[in-house]
């Protein structure tokens, strides 16, 4: 008995001691770099999606069930997808900050019911293209006619193409990071009856701009002019519409033409929007033209060398001209005055493009352009959005530089290694081709 009693006091003595051990490794552990404990998210997401009809639609929801998963790990929020709109009650919702309905809308009365509660007591909600087409408002007039205010669908553009876009209010946490204009991914654009603008409950974020009439590829299905609102929140509830989320297809072999996250710009807004849903962020992260810790800031009065990532050859002023209509090209460094710009501020984050040889000239889009691979040229500054950029940090001393008019980037085209390419400006994608360094000059 002796025996035993000691064996077991021995027994629980060491257990103990493995569970005491085992506690301070968990504590002591992350400082060496083995365990490293996972913050609980800010929020959660849950993403209602059918993924039955329409190709494009499907395609897009696969997509986003890939996307959206990413984004949410990269900044600490989680995303729920699911097929069961029976998820929509009082119980299941209030374990969510936020809904999404990437592809349809609840038709069961109960659901309904639920939503409509969740979005009166605070809850967020994120919808998408086809989660507001309906052929009839008045099957479920509060989230039609009240909630989103569009009401029945009027038209659509055909083929799938990009838009440009103006943000009509950039005082918005989803808007704030955004330009005046920008150009949108792919996608299906449709209109309703009802005009947003005479609802004061709704405010428009964004619109066509009417430098992408006509929109769409058939004649029979495009929009040569008119108003078209595309991204809106309603003021009396935490919601967020775009109409986008439907991707170019080849229907024949069920083959993705395109992405809705091939916008930068766009993507920026359904990032900052789903942080001020969750709650996690009211503010939403402004792009700076800090770089990492340990990087410098760019400073207004300097003069930098700006160097392609992919080529390491420099932006240059062409045969050191300061004329107006002089090509930007890339050639090699040799630290000419044509080679030297400042980055001087205008407002919002963004920079005139200074040429050292005349800093009255800057790095300026052609013909106030929008389009892709549009030429830069320097011209004489007047305060044009097409002689504006924003400088976008990324490592090493790294930048990439966004038109403030068209939203897209300064690039060297076809990530040529050449000497006299002239640059131009392309959607942005994150790519060597645009990405600068920037070295200061005395």
């Amino acid at each position: 008995m002796r025996t035993n009693a000691g064996s077991s006091r021995i027994r629980k003595t060491v257990q103990l001691f493995a569970l005491l051990l085992a506690g301070l490794f968990v504590v002591v552990s992350p400082a060496i770099g083995r365990v490293e404990a996972k913050a609980a998210p800010a929020f959660k997401v849950l993403a209602f999606y059918n993924g039955t009809w329409d190709a494009a639609h499907i395609n897009w929801v696969k997509e986003a069930n890939v996307k959206f998963p990413q984004i949410a790990a990269q900044n600490n929020f989680s995303y729920t997808s699911t097929t069961n709109w029976n998820l929509l009650n009082a119980n299941d919702l209030a374990q969510y900050q936020a809904v999404m309905f990437l592809d349809d809308a609840p038709t069961g009365a109960a659901q309904r019911s639920a939503f409509q509660s969740y979005m009166a007591n605070g809850g967020g909600y994120f919808g998408f293209h086809v989660s507001a087409f309906t052929d009839n408002a008045n099957n479920w007039p509060w989230f039609y006619n009240t909630f989103l205010g569009s009401g029945t669908f009027k038209s659509n553009t055909w083929g799938p193409t990009t838009a440009v876009l103006k943000v009509e209010d950039r005082t918005h946490p989803s808007t704030l990071r955004l330009p005046d204009k920008f150009t949108s991914a792919v996608s299906e654009w449709y209109s309703w009856n009802n005009d947003l603008r005479n609802n004061s409950n709704i405010k428009i974020l964004a619109s066509v701009d009417p430098s992408s009439f006509p929109l769409g590829s058939d004649p029979n299905q495009q929009w040569r002019s008119g108003y078209y609102p595309i991204m809106w929140t309603n003021k009396n509830y935490k919601m967020l519409y775009a109409n986008f989320g439907h991707n170019a297809m080849n229907y024949e072999t069920n083959q993705g033409l395109s992405s809705t996250f091939d916008s930068e710009i766009q993507n920026r807004f359904m990032l900052d929007g789903l942080l001020w849903l969750g709650g996690a962020n009211t503010t939403p992260p402004t792009t700076t033209t800090t770089t990492p810790p340990g990087d410098p800031v760019i400073s207004p009065t300097a003069w930098y060398a700006v160097a392609n990532r992919g080529s390491s050859k420099c932006v240059d002023a062409r045969s050191a001209a300061t004329a107006n209509g002089t090509a930007i090209q890339q050639y090699t460094c040799n630290s000419t005055l044509a080679q030297q710009y400042q980055f001087a501020a205008t407002s919002g984050g963004y920079v005139r493009i200074n040429n050292r040889g005349n800093a009255a000239q800057v790095i300026d889009v052609s013909n106030t352009s929008t389009a892709d691979n549009a030429a830069l040229h320097l011209w004489a500054y007047g305060g044009g959005n097409n002689q504006q950029w924003l400088p976008v940090a990324e490592s090493g001393g790294y930048f990439h530089f966004t038109s403030r008019l068209s939203g897209k980037c300064l690039t060297v085209p076809g990530g040529s290694t050449a000497d006299s390419v002239q640059l131009v400006q392309l959607t942005c994608n994150g790519s060597a081709s645009q990405s600068f360094k920037l070295t200061q000059q005395s």
